[in-house]
């Protein structure tokens, strides 16, 4: 029996019960754009600025990866238009001022047409505003606040923070969870997040107790998590960035008996390495985040993560044993959408291979994600329906997910009381023990 429930929201999620885009894919690219076209150019040179050292540097390693998995397969393939594609990276750190000066950098070179990054809302401000003056088309693959449809040439391969609030409150309700409080960094997302909370908790039947601001220095969060205890929260809302990783500890060092509410950094294992066994019973909801489950994976993602563990192995924690293949498919779907936009336009010219990506509609099976590319015009490649939720869990042979929100039929068996998933019209189910049997039940 599990102590606590933690749900992890990707840096950004979907109403788990609302209304989804329908899905009526309409572009056939495949698991890899092929040469349908001659752009007569040897070579097109994607930017990458990350953390490749620090303490974060996980992250921008495993965006290198996955961009350079996907550059050597359309390399292989033929190219863009027959233009071998080349990585140039640049290490941000965790300094948005190095960041910032890496993407003006980048903007400013015309031999440069994509650029993916800076990780991180509040560096992606500064580098905004270089790239929309150049004109220089970019994609964001950890950036869950701020308001795409502000920015011309940016799109963004993350899910949206208010998809992830209305999912996390959707489910708190379902979970009669009523008091909710923030642990997260000063910051963009931070405050995005507190207001987005603020004006909605009530509607879920929620009370929002506030949000409790964290340094990117500081190691424990025992204070800030007491305080929220102190106030009788059944909940909390932790960072997505690594940082949430000391509240995961605090929540195990304080018993806390709650619910964790975060973000889809829970698939970096630095969650788990903190939390430990108590972190069994976390949901995480997140675009796609297949790689322990153990069921059927979308045949790209799958194609993709195959390929990242070929070539870059994957991360196992020293303490819990949680295991992490060293790429990240979400930075990975920045390049192939590019891709199959600059095929679709026969063109590798910024402006006409940004329209055509706002027009993209791939389905899940084919993307490195395993997450249906549907950006629209405010430039989200994700939308709700592109949402999954699932819960960690360990057993005799490790940690593994089950999705939580999979779409089942009624009456279907289902694993255990009281576990959620959805029709395919969108109607909440809940497992439910009827005689000897658990089958869903309509909500």
């Amino acid at each position: 029996m599990f102590k606590k429930k933690v749900i992890i929201a990707a840096l950004a999620a979907t109403a788990l019960f609302g209304t989804a885009v329908t899905a009526t894919a309409a572009d056939n690219p495949g698991l890899v754009p092929k040469k349908v076209w001659n752009s007569k150019v040897d070579k097109i040179k994607i930017g990458l600025v990350a953390p490749m050292t620090g303490v974060f540097a996980v992250l921008g390693i495993s965006q290198r990866n996955s961009l350079q998995v996907v550059a050597d397969q359309i390399n292989a393939a033929g190219g863009v238009g027959g233009a071998k594609i080349e990585l140039v990276v640049r290490d941000g750190g965790l300094d948005p001022v190095a960041s910032a000066n890496h993407a003006k950098e980048l903007a400013g070179d015309s031999s440069i047409n994509l650029v993916v990054g800076p990780s991180i809302s509040s560096f992606y401000q500064g580098a905004a505003t270089y790239y929309e003056a150049a004109k220089k088309l970019n994609c964001q693959p950890a950036v869950a606040a701020l308001d795409f449809a502000d920015y011309k040439y940016g799109f963004r391969s993350q899910d949206y923070y208010k998809d992830t609030l209305t999912a996390l409150m959707s489910v708190a309700q379902k979970k009669s969870i009523k008091k909710i409080g923030m642990i997260y960094e000063s910051g963009p997302t931070g405050t995005d997040f507190d207001a987005y909370i603020t004006a909605q908790a009530s509607k879920y039947g929620i009370t929002y107790l506030g949000w409790e601001k964290i340094t990117s220095t500081a190691t424990s969060h025992n204070a800030e998590l007491q305080k929220l205890i102190d106030k009788g929260a059944d909940a909390v809302i932790i960072s997505n960035n690594a940082y949430g990783a000391y509240t995961a500890k605090a929540a195990k060092e304080l018993k806390f008996k709650g619910t964790l509410m975060g973000g889809s950094g829970a698939q970096n294992i630095a969650f788990h390495e903190t939390g430990g066994d108590d972190f069994a019973g976390t949901l995480m909801a997140a675009p796609n985040y297949q790689w322990p489950l153990r069921t059927a994976w979308q045949p790209g993602y799958k194609a993709h993560t195959d390929a990242i563990v070929k070539a870059y192995g994957s991360a196992t924690g020293v303490k819990s044993g949680a295991t992490s293949p060293n790429g990240t498919a979400i930075a990975a779907d920045c390049l192939y959408a590019y891709a199959v936009a600059a095929n679709k336009v026969r063109s590798l010219d910024g402006t006409k291979i940004r329209d055509a990506m706002a027009t993209l509609d791939i389905p899940a099976k084919m993307t490195p994600s395993g997450v249906r590319i549907h950006p629209g015009p405010e430039h989200n490649l994700y939308q709700s329906d592109g949402i999954n939720v699932y819960e960690w869990r360990k057993d005799a042979k490790g940690w593994y997910t089950m999705e939580v929100n999979a779409v089942a039929l009624r009456s279907g068996v289902c694993p255990e009381v009281g576990w959620l998933a959805k029709t395919s019209t969108n109607q909440p189910l809940v497992c439910t023990k009827v005689g000897s049997k658990l089958i869903y039940k309509v909500k």
